[in-house]
């Protein structure tokens, strides 16, 4: 395929994911809010649309597409200011689904991801604990072996599609002893017993995320159940950490975009002082200075994500885009309120809710304080 084709392929592929995001996202984004959860029939339109798992081989029935395509899926919600759905679908597609595609069995890729790809299955991934945030090497949950299978105790918290999922892909220790090494993943099945849904947290962003506590009581998981390799968890983590961190900064790339736009437009309107807002040199100075910013970040987005494309992003250039695309969408959804006046502070402006929406983007898949540490180490502990 040539330069020129992938592009058209793309342009394609987002007036079609626009159109459905205006018409079956946009206009239920309000009550999904006040609801605190997306319904599930939505799951399965996403399915149906083609806009889950994209990149997933065809064989296994997704559209074997380039990443960039499930990045474009991503932005388009977010333009839509649909941010923890859009949360949801990037846990869904762009990590649940790739450690299946990448480490798990034949007969756990047969088995799963058709159902992720339709939709009749909602995905999650059970990292955090109360005591275990970033430094996952403190998790307690722990998976017993017990026959032929295997025996999950313990709890985790903060987790995305916590309330609709079917499918979690959970961390546990299997050698309480051995730190990394002793961390395994297991694929679990809700319907399991013992597996039980603490409530639906209420987040000060990202509402209509369904974001929970589970609890695990001598859930019992079969021997095929286990992803990769005994003891291997940590190091499948660590090698799917970059498309996680590059996702959340695509998305965060796409919040500031919309910020600006919709920021942009209101200045254009609201008078101040006889004039419009965007007549004022201070506005037009600090909208000057984003729109710069948003530019650059854009060059080097694209950069990363075609080194995702190729499997050569590390983990030192996904912290990078983490940590400053995550940055620019604060300081872009800030500047947005700040531009507002009062009727940024109000919840029906969608400035007000991507403010909001904004503010874990700099915690969750890693805070940004590690990513700065994660740079660091890269040039202050390497040998000349």
């Amino acid at each position: 395929m040539t330069l020129s084709e992938s592009r058209d392929e793309l342009s394609e592929f987002r007036a079609n994911v626009r159109r459905f995001v205006r018409r079956e996202i946009e206009p239920h984004t309000a009550k999904w809010e006040s609801d605190g959860i997306v319904p599930l029939d939505v799951w399965r339109a996403l399915g149906d649309a083609g806009l889950l798992c994209v990149d997933v081989p065809e064989s296994y029935g997704g559209a074997g597409a380039d990443t960039q395509f499930s990045a474009l899926v991503l932005e388009e919600l977010t333009r839509a200011n649909a941010g923890g759905l859009c949360t949801g679908v990037m846990v869904h597609s762009d990590i649940v689904a790739p450690y299946l595609v990448h480490h798990g069995t034949e007969q756990q890729r047969r088995k799963w991801l058709p159902l992720l790809i339709s939709g009749t299955v909602v995905g999650a991934i059970a990292m955090t604990e109360p005591s275990a945030g970033s430094d996952l090497k403190a998790i307690r949950t722990e998976a017993k072996s017990s026959g032929s299978g295997w025996r999950i105790d313990g709890q985790k918290t903060f987790i995305t599609n916590g309330q609709n999922s079917s499918l979690v892909i959970t961390a546990t220790k299997t050698n309480v002893d051995a730190g990394a090494r002793g961390i395994s993943l297991f694929l679990v099945d809700t319907s399991l017993p013992g597996f039980r849904r603490g409530r639906n947290l209420h987040k000060v962003g990202q509402r209509m995320a369904d974001t929970s506590e589970l609890f695990y009581e001598d859930v019992p998981v079969e021997k095929h159940a286990l992803l990769g390799a005994e003891g291997g968890g940590f190091g499948i983590l660590l090698s799917e950490l970059p498309r996680e961190r590059m996702m959340i900064a695509v998305i965060a790339h796409a919040a500031a975009e919309a910020a600006f736009d919709w920021t942009v437009s209101y200045v254009r309107e609201r008078q101040a002082f006889g004039k419009p807002l965007a007549a004022l040199q201070n506005t037009r100075l600090k909208l000057a200075e984003l729109r710069t910013e948003i530019d650059v970040g854009r060059t080097f987005v694209d950069h990363c994500m075609g080194e995702l494309a190729a499997r050569k992003l590390d983990a030192t250039e996904a912290a990078k885009a983490k940590f400053w695309m995550t940055e620019l969408q604060g300081r872009a959804c800030d500047l947005g309120v700040q531009l507002h006046g009062g009727y940024g502070y109000m919840a029906e402006y969608p400035i007000a809710r991507a403010w909001a929406d904004a503010r874990v983007q700099r915690i969750y898949g890693g805070a940004n304080e590690v990513m700065l540490e994660i740079v660091a180490r890269s040039f202050l502990e390497r040998a000349d």
